[in-house]
């Protein structure tokens, strides 16, 4: 006999029904669930022992994590660069990580292959910004404003092929200052050159220079070349890529590629070769084909004024004027400019380590009247500086020197020899964070004091405060150096004022 005892028919059907019915499918129903919900419940009712499906940890291509050592690093050349662009005047700004689509591809559709999209979840087609300069623009003329000078640091993203090894990401910071406003040629330019040149030198990366063009100079030599102004952008793109291929795949990119005539490419070719400084510009002035331009002029004069300014500023030997210089943005009018490293740190009698371009950016004169109402017009230069290629570079140069990096500020440690004195340390590390000290303690209630000292050592922890029972009843604290194990006795009263007179002389 069942050891459940005699049970009618009726009884065991009951309970066989109770057994048998998926009764949390059942509760999914009664309140609603999608059927995708009630799907995946009744699968892992079905397989409750089924392993999980095998994937691997990462994060997506072209992105990275950083570090708490890294972000120390990271930190340390936003501040250089942000305090640099205070020092200027500008002030700081923040606009959405993502914009409408539209927004984005107004003065630009080349951009649209670049672009990450959102789907659409409230009515509106939205898309992740690829620069800080279109939003820049966009908030100019939604906020009718006819001059700015202002700096901002944030994520853009790019769908396209990362390059890791030289500082190339998908998703990656940028460093951007612009000057907006009607004001006299190229003195807010040549300032954008000496902001550049002052960042790339307190960051000490190494030589560098900056090669300058003008918009009006590229689309001048396209048209006395004989490139058809359909093609003026296209073209321009092409010339862009200088800085990653030789003049030859360029060249046959513009004719297999993209139509030109081989005799147009040719005279492309003799200028681009071009590279110096003022004497190039009165040159230039002068030649026969060029000056056929008056829109070429136009940009050699202004050019001619910057280098002036330029000299006054004391930067004129670390700016080339290179007529092979286009940068592909469409939405710039005038000056270009952009900086390299011409030897990456460290790198001394070696092959210089290739990561293009640190910093660029450049004079957009009709991007904000692209999305005012009434196309009031607002010039504006700007530079942008490539936060990731220059931190791929300071990190190169700290793993090759062996230099060690401390991942938080604390500087005092308060510790205890002896047993319940969490009670005191607690007391203590208040003071010390009252006053504005950075101070940390073990989360223990009887931690060994050899386990903190490690602790100090290990985190590069200047100063420990030091309770015990003989120095809770004589109303004091002891002071120790960590690096040189000094100590020395401080009356209890007194350790805020002593350790903000040590971390004074520090």
């Amino acid at each position: 006999m069942s050891r459940l005892g005699p049970l009618r028919c009726g009884a065991w059907a009951t309970l066989l029904g109770q057994l048998l019915r998926p009764p949390r499918v059942v509760c999914i129903r009664a309140v609603g669930c999608h059927s995708q919900v009630a799907q995946a419940v009744l699968t892992s009712q079905l397989k409750p022992h089924q392993e999980k499906q095998n994937f691997i940890i990462k994060v997506p291509k072209g992105t990275r994590d950083l570090s708490p050592q890294q972000m120390v690093v990271r930190e340390k050349i936003l501040d250089k660069i942000i305090s640099c662009f205070k020092r200027h005047g500008a002030k700081g700004l923040d606009t959405p990580a993502f914009e409408l689509t539209e927004i984005l591809t107004e003065k630009n559709e080349d951009n649209f292959s670049l672009m990450y999209d959102l789907k659409d979840q409230g009515g509106e087609l939205l898309s992740l910004r690829y620069d800080l300069t279109v939003p820049f623009a966009r908030y100019l003329a939604m906020n009718k404003l006819k001059g700015m000078k202002r700096y901002q640091v944030g994520k853009v993203w790019r769908r396209e092929s990362p390059t890791i090894a030289q500082g190339r990401y998908r998703e990656f910071c940028q460093c951007d200052f612009d000057i907006a406003g009607e004001f006299d040629p190229m003195i807010p330019d040549a300032e954008c050159l000496k902001i550049m040149c002052e960042i790339l030198s307190g960051l000490q990366l190494g030589d560098f220079l900056i090669k300058v063009n003008d918009r009006r100079v590229v689309d001048g030599m396209f048209a006395v070349c004989g490139v058809p102004e359909g093609k003026f952008r296209t073209i321009c793109t092409s010339m862009d890529k200088l800085d990653k291929m030789s003049w030859e795949d360029v060249r046959h990119e513009m004719v297999a590629e993209k139509g030109l005539a081989p005799e147009v490419a040719d005279r492309i070719g003799d200028y681009i070769q071009c590279h110096g400084g003022i004497s190039l510009l009165e040159d230039l002035s002068r030649d026969p084909r060029l000056s056929q331009s008056q829109l070429a002029l136009q940009g050699l004069e202004d050019l001619k004024l910057l280098f002036e300014y330029l000299t006054l500023f004391g930067i004129a030997e670390k700016i080339s004027f290179d007529l092979s210089l286009a940068r592909g943005l469409d939405y710039y009018t005038g000056v270009i400019y952009e900086a390299v490293l011409l030897q990456s740190p460290g790198q001394a009698g070696k092959e210089a380590l290739d990561v293009g371009s640190v910093a660029a950016g450049g004079r957009y004169d009709g991007l904000v009247a692209q999305f005012d109402p009434k196309g009031h017009n607002v010039p504006c230069v700007g530079l942008s500086i490539g936060v990731e290629r220059i931190f791929h570079l300071v990190e190169q140069r700290m793993k090759a020197s062996g230099e060690k990096v401390r991942t938080t500020e604390t500087q005092v440690f308060v510790a205890t020899p002896q047993k319940n004195f969490l009670r005191e340390r607690l007391k203590i590390i208040a003071e010390l964070w009252d006053a504005g000290i950075k101070a940390e303690m073990l989360y223990k209630n009887n931690p060994k004091l050899l386990t903190q000292i490690h602790y100090c050592e290990k985190a590069y922890i200047p100063l420990m405060v030091i309770i015990g029972e003989q120095e809770q009843n004589e109303g004091v604290v002891k002071l120790r150096s960590v690096a040189s194990r000094e100590e020395m006795t401080v009356n209890r009263e007194s350790l805020v004022p002593e350790i903000q007179k040590r971390l004074s002389l520090s």
